[in-house]
């Protein structure tokens, strides 16, 4: 089928990779504007762009998808379908019904749960034992549309935002190819989402990573594996940033939250408000990530030094 693509980060890379590997005719690749990226203030092209070139697609960076502009020269193409995966602008329904067969979306939830922009780090956040992904016929609401093929996602106790990023864009890529494979031959059905609210999964802030030691040790690790490597949870120590990578659970609380009750030459605890967190792998405001072993080498933790702003 003539195809064209929407999506912008590394999610919908892997998207992108199988439409072209399955040989499916890709015409058009639209992914977001270049932008200054980094203290350098180098432009940066978006990750769906740089593969685009590479397999030598035609790509289009429009700054307002629903611009008079953008609808005239999306309608050069005469697609037969749209792909939209991570894409970052909302479609008007002129272009969503363009195509011969309409657009889907590539989203990395079981919907109707975690409608939105960030499904991946949320269900992990919320303690959920399984996710997955949906292929959806789209329309004008937000993730709202026809469901035509889901595929659940086990996620593992030590699973990451990065490694479930990961799990969710292989099953994805798997799953879209399925579906345009029914749609083309007819055989695809689509079931409409039901009414109701099942949740959210609003745009991530770095801000949320701030982590609250009055919080349980449970849902602050979870914490700790959603955000990891972006944006990543954080604390202070010293007055620096102390970002932390991995913990692990403690049942035992020893001290007052945010206290650190325990030092030893491969980790230190800290008291949460439920329980204790042990810290493994960490980074200073300044330097690498390492594990707390090496980080104890050099920097002094004692048992009653306070972690927070």
């Amino acid at each position: 089928m003539r195809v064209i693509f929407m999506g912008t980060p590394d999610f919908s890379v892997g998207v992108l990779k199988a439409l072209h590997e399955a040989g499916e005719e890709i015409v058009l690749c639209v992914t977001q504007p270049d932008r200054v990226k980094g203290r350098g203030k180098g432009v940066s092209m978006t990750p769906v762009k740089e593969y685009a070139l590479e397999i030598g697609v035609e790509v289009f960076q429009p700054e307002k998808i629903r611009s008079e502009e953008a609808v005239l020269k999306l309608k050069e193409y005469n697609a037969d379908i749209a792909v939209v995966a991570a894409f970052g602008q909302i479609l008007s329904k002129e272009i969503l019904d363009m195509p011969r067969y309409g657009s889907i979306n590539v989203h990395a939830s079981l919907l109707p749960y975690y409608r939105g922009a960030a499904p991946i780090q949320r269900c992990i956040i919320n303690g959920d034992e399984k996710t997955g992904v949906t292929i959806m016929q789209m329309d004008e609401g937000l993730d709202t549309g026809d469901m035509i093929m889901k595929k659940e996602v086990v996620i593992d106790k030590d699973e990451t935002g990065g490694s479930l990023f990961d799990k969710l864009m292989a099953t994805g890529a798997e799953l879209c190819i399925e579906a345009i494979r029914a749609i083309e031959n007819g055989t695809a059905t689509r079931t409409p989402q039901p009414e109701g609210d099942f949740g959210y999964a609003k745009m991530l802030k770095k801000s949320e990573g701030l982590i609250d030691f009055s919080k349980g040790a449970v849902e602050t690790e979870r914490l700790v594996r959603a955000l990891n490597p972006w944006p990543s949870a954080y604390t202070y120590l010293n007055g620096k940033m102390l970002k932390i990578w991995k913990a692990e659970v403690l049942e035992a609380k020893t001290a007052e939250p945010g206290e650190v009750s325990g030092v030893d030459s491969e980790s230190f605890t800290v008291s949460c408000g439920e329980g204790s967190l042990r810290l493994l792998e960490i980074q200073i405001e300044g330097k690498r990530r390492m594990s707390v072993h090496d980080f104890l080498l050099g920097q002094k933790v004692e048992t009653g030094m306070k972690l927070g702003g």
